[in-house]
């Protein structure tokens, strides 16, 4: 049998063993591991022995399975992450200095915002993302600066499908989310005003690469009612354009 068959289903088989874990499930057993992969113990076994001599996994003394440091390690050298975390993180901690606030960067993932980096201000509003994390590009300021810079085909894709609502401010006609991804592009940023959480409002701003497209987005999110959106704009759209002209002059 040629090589590729022989290993792609294994490669295969290996990855679902890792999609297993989620943030919920940060620790399995081996009949977990099984369970959410849809693999035969038999199989998730032998895998799994493979993946703990090679780092991806790591097991505790109770016998549970977590992703190992290896698996991190490797998942740090992504371009999309390093290098643009490495570009931004003076203005991002910058930013965090000024308004002591979160200041969260994210990415698109297809139909989804990745979150890159995330500081948290000192007794800032409480937020559900994560480093790593992914959300809906409908709801987040990040996400609708993002969409509103998507691709026609992607955008088309997300208005078209269920638009998941987060709380009662969550705009879910797409009709009246069209209209917001435009006002994003015409004033270059979004404001995402209780759309995730009733407590918060989210400001982004752009970030270009070095060829022009938007390639990631910053934000603050504050406490609902604590200062005008409008007024943090100008503070964001400065952060992005720094961000996005280190981008630019980076070495490649």
């Amino acid at each position: 049998m040629p090589t590729g068959e022989r290993t792609g289903p294994v490669v295969a088989r290996a990855l679902q063993i890792l999609g297993a874990f989620t943030p919920d499930r940060r620790a399995l057993t081996l009949s977990e591991l099984s369970r959410h992969s849809g693999l035969p113990v038999s199989t998730v076994h032998r895998l799994v022995a493979d993946l703990v001599a090679w780092g991806a996994l790591e097991r505790d003394p109770a016998g549970c399975y977590h992703i190992g440091l290896r698996l991190w390690e490797i998942g740090s050298l992504a371009p999309r992450g390093l290098g643009l975390r490495e570009a931004a993180l003076p203005y991002l901690e910058d930013l965090s200095q000024v308004t002591r606030e979160n200041v969260q960067l994210a990415v698109r993932e297809g139909t989804e915002v990745v979150f890159v980096e995330r500081i948290a201000g000192s007794k800032a509003v409480p937020v559900l993302t994560r480093v790593g994390g992914r959300f809906a590009l409908t709801a987040t300021g990040v996400g609708l600066v993002l969409l509103a810079h998507a691709p026609d085909d992607v955008r088309e894709q997300v208005l078209s499908a269920l638009i998941k609502s987060y709380t009662e401010c969550t705009i879910t006609n797409p009709h009246r989310l069209r209209a917001a991804l435009a006002d994003t592009r015409a004033r270059g940023y979004a404001v995402s005003d209780r759309q995730v959480t009733m407590d918060a409002v989210s400001v982004a701003a752009p970030i270009h690469g070095a060829g022009g497209d938007v390639v990631a987005a910053v934000s603050l999110v504050v406490h609902h009612g604590s200062v005008s959106p409008h007024a943090l704009a100008p503070l964001v759209r400065t952060s992005a354009r720094a961000i996005s002209r280190a981008l630019m002059t980076a070495r490649p």
